[in-house]
């Protein structure tokens, strides 16, 4: 595998016109840092001295006030302002242009990320807290803008900064250059020192951030729960714990952080303090000038500069690394379905041939060695309604999950209109399906946006039309701004039943010739069951549905019922004949119209 810097890289290369800008201003920011203290030593070593100007300076004396010592103090001044200003206007334009450009990396990043998370597998989001995944693609996939911009910007510049001040000062003064470089392997053994110890710090800083990010994630959604069961406290001391220890991490970080700059910063003063110590004996001997030795102080702070920048560079790294690392951890899970070479998309059959689901000697699980089903053979015809019921962990919503492909069979297959799934493009095969589930999740958007998320396209008559069918137009007429009113998060400005028709509007607007429902009345009262009950009725006709259910008001509209136990089918028929045969279904039955209850060990639910 590549490096993890080098994988981030290519995130780079779209911007190169960017980099390009920034690598020219970072050139002219040392030519300018080379010339800022030469008209100091001109004016040192050569006007107050009473001395004529070299001849590569001659030309100054050229300049307005006839080249008079007073003339050219003033020149030398406005020369070293210009110098100073224009070194500022390279470094702020190149922050401007490293802001841009590092910003768009981290986002593209980001959105990548994003969307690899939502092809992975519904397996994976259930065991990684939602919290944690939104700071790897919010806060952590700024590790590219780091590495390039943190990282390998300061690292180049540094460099041309280094062995540019450097063949100057060593034409100035030989021995003083090498006196100057002894702190350079100094400033490597620190690195090597702090460089373990600053990355493991910022990795168990990044994910105690993550794990307070998904605990205040969680209880914000689950707060009915928390304040019905009165454990606001509990879930406040829970979060300032993990805040206390994110604080302590983020001190140890720190702490690490400081420690090493402390030592860089020793290291540097203690080489410009030998300089300083060796050039004065230079300049009493008279074989060093006061401007030379000027000029090679302030190169020296141009080569302590990038030095430290250098030794500094391994704590962007270890920081773009620690980011990285949680992206690419995402980034290299490959749970996820996703098409296959050469899928194509599902072929379009003629109405009453359409929605021909067939699921052929299949078995599945989600862990190794413990599969859900077993070996189901089963097949809905085009237009049929069944409705699948069984015990807990029978395999139901397992079942169905595996026709719009949230999951790929162990053995066996799954056809539409007689095509294998799995050769099917998934944008094609998901098209041709529409879902209602139990608990209907709607997005913070208008009501006219909820219902058209599955045709964005679609005319606002489309809609109203859609809503109608659904039983939904007259409550939402009544909101405050209508199709245009704003729900809250997961529509809980809503009631379930409202919720649940808006759901269904959504599937009708959407026309899919497979219809998909997961218990779309197990939680509604009576009168509002027979709302939805009734806009289910307009939605089912001319449609391939499978139900999953076991209230009766539901299951008895079913063409068959099929009874799953422990993943297997274990009878199936029409309502009047599974009753008459006395097995699963007629204890179900029996348990719901008061009959005794069913078998030790069996308990209903979906």
């Amino acid at each position: 595998m590549r490096p993890w810097w080098l994988r981030l890289s290519r995130y780079a290369i779209p911007h190169w016109r960017g980099l390009s800008c920034i690598v020219l201003l970072m050139f002219a920011g040392i030519a300018l840092d080379v010339l800022k203290p030469w008209p100091m030593k001109l004016l040192v070593d050569y006007v107050l001295a009473g001395r004529s100007l070299p001849s590569a300076a001659a030309w100054m004396a050229s300049l307005p006030g006839q080249g008079s010592a007073g003339a050219l103090v003033a020149w030398f001044t406005l020369a070293t302002i210009m110098l100073f200003l224009a070194g500022w206007a390279a470094r702020i334009t190149q922050a401007y242009i490293q802001a841009g450009v590092g910003s768009r990396m981290a986002y593209s990043l980001g959105a990548e990320l994003f969307s690899h998370l939502q092809g992975l597998s519904l397996r994976f989001h259930g065991r990684r807290p939602t919290g944690d995944l939104v700071k790897r693609v919010t806060s952590d996939s700024s590790c590219v803008r780091a590495l390039v911009i943190n990282v390998f910007v300061p690292l180049l510049t540094s460099l041309v900064s280094l062995v540019t001040m450097f063949a100057v000062m060593w034409r100035l003064d030989r021995s003083l250059s090498l006196v100057a470089l002894a702190a350079a392997p100094l400033l490597g053994l620190l690195i090597r020192v702090f460089a373990r110890p600053m990355q493991e710090r910022m990795n168990e800083q990044l994910q105690l951030e993550g794990e307070m990010m998904s605990t205040a994630e969680q209880t914000l959604r689950a707060l009915p729960i928390v304040q019905a069961f009165g454990r606001e406290q509990q879930q406040d001391e829970r979060y300032s714990t993990l805040g206390r220890r994110t604080g302590q991490a983020y001190l140890r970080a720190v702490g690490a952080q400081l420690g090493f700059r402390i030592g860089a910063s020793s290291i540097t003063a203690l080489g410009t303090a030998m300089v300083m110590l060796v050039g004065g004996f230079h300049v009493l001997r008279g074989s060093l000038s006061v401007g030379s030795l000027l000029v090679f102080l302030s190169y020296l702070a141009s080569l302590y500069s990038p030095l430290e920048t250098l030794a500094y560079l391994s704590s962007g790294f270890v920081a773009a690394a620690a980011g990285a690392q949680r992206v690419l951890e995402v980034w290299d899970t490959q749970e996820g379905v996703r098409d296959l070479p050469g899928a194509r998309p599902l072929p379009l059959r003629p109405p009453g041939q359409r929605g021909h689901v067939q699921w052929e000697k299949v078995a599945f699980g989600y862990e190794p060695g413990r599969p859900v089903l077993h070996n189901i053979d089963l097949e809905v015809r085009p237009g049929e309604t069944i409705a699948l019921v069984g015990p807990t962990g029978a395999g139901k919503s397992t079942l169905v999950s595996l026709v719009p492909r949230f999951f790929d069979p162990w053995e066996g297959r799954v056809l539409i209109d007689g095509v294998d799934i799995r050769g099917v493009q998934l944008a094609s095969l998901r098209s041709r399906l529409a879902i209602v589930l139990q608990e209907p999740f709607l997005f913070a958007l208008t009501v006219a946006e909820n219902i058209a998320y599955g045709r964005p396209d679609a005319h606002r008559s489309e809609i109203e039309a859609a809503a109608v069918a659904a039983n939904a137009d007259e409550f939402i007429r009544k909101l405050p701004s209508g199709y245009d009113t704003v729900i809250g998060e997961r529509g809980a400005t809503l009631s379930g039943g409202q919720r649940q028709r808006i759901a269904i509007a959504r599937a009708l607007l959407k026309d899919a010739p497979i219809l998909i429902l997961d218990e779309p009345t197990s939680a509604l009262d009576t009168h509002t069951e027979w709302q939805v009950l009734e806009a289910l009725e307009r939605l089912m006709q001319g449609r391939t549905t499978i139900i999953i259910a076991h209230r009766l008001s539901t299951v008895q509209r079913a063409d068959r019922i099929v009874v799953l136990k422990e993943g297997k089918i274990e009878e199936t028929g029409a309502h009047q004949d599974l009753l008459e045969k006395g097995g699963l279904y007629s204890r179900l039955h029996g348990l719901q119209v008061g009959r005794p209850a069913p078998e030790a060990g069996w308990r209903v639910s979906s």
